[in-house]
C-alpha cells in the first residue's frame, strides 16, 4: 500500500536531492566533464556578491511580506469568525485567489499595471494617483509594492482559513469567562486568544516565512529582477547561475544552502510547538 508513495517520494524527492548535494561538490557544466572540487562551490558562493545581495534582498522581502501577511490574515479572520452565512460567503471570497498558480496570478496583476493599457494604471491616473504611461515596474518602490499587493491577495486567503480554524478551535466558553471577569475585547484577544493560537501561529509563520524565501514567479514575471538587478531573489539568483551561466555545481551549492535555511526554519516550528506543548 506504501510501496507506490514511496517510489514517488524517492524519485521525485530523494533522487533529485542527493543528485543536488552531489553536483554542489563538481565543476558541473551543462555539457562536458564535470571534476571533484570539494567545498570550493560553497566557499565561492558565500563570496558571491550577487549571491549575498540577493539573500539580502530575500531577508528584507521575507521581513516585509511575513507580518504584512500575519496581520492581513489575521484581521480578515477575525471578520468572518462567525458561523453566519455571509461570513461562510466571505471566507470563500478571500479564498478564491489561493488555487490561482502564482504564475497566473503574477501574469494578472503585470497586465493591471501596464503603462497605457493596464485597468488599474488608467484607474490611478483618474484619481489623481499615478501617470498612466508610466512604468511602475521601472522603480524598486513601486515595483515591490505591487508584488507585495499580488502576493498578499494570492496568498493571504490560505491563512485566514488557517486562523479561522485555529479561532474555532479556541472554546467559546473560555471568552465568556474572561468577559464575566470584565476583561475587554483587546484583553481577552491579547492574553487568551492569542496564547491559545499558538500552534496555528506558528505554522503560518513558517509557511510564510519559507514561501517568502522560496519566492521566484513573482519576481521572475513581473519585474525580471529589475531593476537594475535589485529585486533579484536567492532562487532567482540560483535559477540564473545554473541556467544562465551553466554553472550546474555552483548552482546546486546554493541550492543546498538555501536548504539549510529552510531547515532552520523548520526547526523554529518545532521549537515553538514544543515551547506551546510545555507552557
Amino acid at each position: 500500500m506504501v510501496l507506490p508513495a514511496a517510489v514517488l517520494l524517492g524519485l521525485f524527492f530523494l533522487w533529485p536531492l542527493a543528485q543536488t548535494i552531489r553536483m554542489s561538490f563538481y565543476d558541473w557544466p551543462m555539457l562536458g566533464e564535470h571534476t571533484w572540487v570539494g567545498l570550493a562551490n560553497y566557499t565561492s558562493a558565500l563570496g558571491d556578491e550577487d549571491f549575498l545581495a540577493a539573500v539580502g534582498f530575500t531577508l528584507r522581502y521575507t521581513l516585509i511580506a511575513t507580518p504584512l501577511l500575519f496581520v492581513v490574515a489575521l484581521v480578515l479572520a477575525l471578520l468572518v469568525r462567525g458561523g453566519s452565512r455571509a461570513a461562510r460567503g466571505f471566507q470563500t471570497i478571500f479564498f478564491i485567489p489561493v488555487v490561482i498558480g502564482m504564475a497566473a496570478a503574477s501574469y494578472l496583476w503585470m497586465y493591471l499595471f501596464q503603462p497605457d493599457l493596464g485597468p488599474a494604471s488608467a484607474l490611478g491616473e483618474r484619481a489623481g494617483l499615478l501617470d498612466a504611461s508610466e512604468n511602475l515596474f521601472a522603480t524598486f518602490t513601486s515595483a515591490l509594492v505591487i508584488v507585495l499587493a499580488m502576493v498578499t491577495w494570492k496568498v493571504v486567503g490560505l491563512q485566514m482559513l488557517l486562523l479561522s480554524s485555529g479561532l474555532q478551535s479556541i472554546p467559546v466558553e473560555v471568552n465568556e469567562a474572561a468577559r464575566i471577569d470584565g476583561a475587554g475585547r483587546w484583553q481577552a484577544f491579547r492574553h487568551i486568544t492569542l496564547p491559545l493560537l499558538r500552534p496555528t501561529l506558528a505554522l503560518v509563520l513558517v509557511f510564510s516565512v519559507a514561501g517568502s524565501l522560496l519566492a521566484f514567479d513573482q519576481f521572475f514575471i513581473m519585474t525580471s529582477g529589475g531593476p537594475n538587478n535589485s529585486t533579484i531573489t536567492a532562487v532567482y539568483q540560483t535559477y540564473r547561475t545554473s541556467f544562465i551561466q551553466f554553472e550546474l555545481g555552483a548552482g546546486a551549492a546554493m541550492s543546498v544552502l538555501l536548504m539549510v535555511a529552510l531547515a532552520a526554519v523548520s526547526a523554529l516550528q518545532m521549537l515553538l510547538l514544543r515551547n506551546t506543548d510545555n507552557a
